[in-house]
């Protein structure tokens, strides 16, 4: 008993240093380097080598600096190449080319004498026995396609989908991209709030846990109270180490949105305000504007369009093509060019196809399966999409009832404690009380906060099911 009355200052002393270190903590802004216990000294130090995001600072750099954006963007050029490729039928093709022959086939030496305009009655004596001759041949070529059975448009106008198409998939990126960085970042200051709680509640348990083992000792107190603070510190270590964990996985998922290679080399800004979310219009009207606005809709759409132009494009093998050619070059027996012995022709080849092993049947039958299926895949991407906004919608009413839950539980844990001091100065409750109430206040504080970051992320969520970032 002596030395209960003597610890009782101390334990008063110390019941009022958790109560003021605990204010101030509650107080004050959390940052990243304090959740793991850095003073502020170093944390002063880092601050000049560390960059820190705001929400909006830190969706500003992922849309500029994230990988899977700049591989939207190259596609986007991909796309534009592809269709400079396809319009490339249009212009005349125009080569260059020299060839030598040598040979004493009196054929082909006939056509030589003859192209190199040395023909003459001598000529006529030995065409059967000509002996060797060369030929030397520089000539430019070209041609130009006047008919493919209009294959040549259409891939020129499945190219020029091509780039639509590439554009709504870098719509589709940045939708995504914009929601999970608001994600990952409200999950990064849950976590620290998740931490602090953890961090409040091992500093008072511990001191709580100290003192009844002293009063166990003494006799005063059973020894399944020393076994039930024991039971309530460890789970507070472990959502310590819970929430330092999710602290560390939200830092990767953020760095690997941010594209940064490191994650220790940012951290993460507290919100400056916190709205409450709420819907702005029904379901319905938030399901048409995501089927008119989705981007991948609009992508699958494309798809479908390019399909049936490139059925178009096969079937068009069925149909005659005609091309113009032109050749201007010279014959003679020696390297070199020379005006006198220059020739020309120019001409126009019409070909079609008459048989070709069932080659372009087989090609037009997979193209229009093709064509059924990107028909699917645009169905199936309504319907998934139908079902996001749903998912989206009834997520973020269910997460305002939750805020709502956390709003009231807060509320009654702050009272709770304000009556439990009371009864405490009165000296009608135990310090075991306070501290337990003390710790449900710091619970149901923490909880109204990830309650409310929770509500922003399905609000965030919805948006993006939208289609409000496009």
């Amino acid at each position: 008993m002596p030395n209960i009355i003597l610890n009782k200052p101390v334990l008063v002393l110390m019941l009022t240093a958790i109560s003021v270190a605990s204010a101030a903590a509650a107080d004050s802004p959390v940052t990243g380097s304090a959740i793991f216990g850095v003073d502020a000294a170093e944390t002063s130090t880092r601050k000049s080598a560390v960059e820190t995001y705001t929400l909006d600072q830190a969706v500003d750099y992922a849309l500029t600096n994230n990988p899977d954006l700049q591989i939207a963007i190259e596609r986007i050029k991909q796309a534009e190449a592809r269709l400079g490729m396809a319009l490339s039928a249009f212009y005349p093709q125009i080569s260059a080319r020299a060839s030598y022959e040598h040979s004493n086939n009196p054929a082909q030496v006939f056509a030589m004498i003859v192209a190199q305009r040395d023909f003459d009655a001598n000529a006529m004596q030995s065409i059967n026995s000509p002996g060797y001759r060369q030929n030397f041949r520089p000539e430019i070529i070209g041609t130009l396609s006047i008919f493919r059975g209009g294959q040549d448009y259409q891939r020129s106008k499945a190219a020029e989908l091509g780039i639509d198409a590439a554009e709504f998939e870098r719509s589709t990126v940045r939708n995504a991209l914009v929601e999970a960085v608001t994600v990952s970042y409200y999950a990064y200051l849950t976590a620290q709030e998740a931490m602090k709680v953890a961090q409040d509640s091992i500093h008072a348990l511990s001191s709580e846990l100290k003192q009844t083992k002293i009063r166990f000792e003494a006799g005063t107190t059973l020894k399944s109270e020393v076994l039930s603070l024991d039971v309530k510190l460890a789970e507070a270590k472990e959502a310590e180490i819970r929430a330092a964990n999710a602290i560390e996985l939200s830092k990767i998922s953020m760095a690997n949105l941010l594209g940064l290679e490191n994650s220790a080399a940012f951290s993460v800004a507290p919100a400056s305000k916190l709205t409450r979310p709420s819907p702005t219009a029904s379901f319905d009207q938030m399901r048409e504007l995501a089927l008119t606005g989705r981007p991948e809709i609009m992508a699958a759409a494309r798809q479908v369009e390019i399909s049936e132009r490139e059925l178009k494009v096969e079937m068009g093998a069925y149909l005659p093509k005609a091309d113009a050619y032109v050749s201007y070059g010279q014959n003679s027996q020696s390297p070199g060019f020379s005006g006198q012995k220059d020739n020309v022709t120019v001409g126009v080849a019409v070909e079609m196809n008459l048989f070709s092993g069932f080659n372009i049947k087989q090609r037009v039958s997979a193209a229009q399966q093709k064509v059924k299926e990107m028909r699917e895949r645009e169905r199936k991407t309504r319907l998934g999409i139908e079902q996001e906004v749903k998912t989206a919608f009834l997520k973020l009413q269910e997460a305002l009832a939750r805020l709502h839950v956390a709003e009231t539980s807060q509320q009654a844990a702050e009272e709770a404690l304000r009556l439990v001091n009371e009864e405490r100065r009165a000296g009608m409750a135990t310090i075991t009380r306070y501290i337990e109430s003390e710790v449900a206040r710091n619970k149901a504080r923490s909880s109204f906060i990830a309650a409310h970051y929770d509500a922003l992320s399905a609000e965030m969520a919805l948006k993006k099911a939208v289609g409000d970032w496009k």
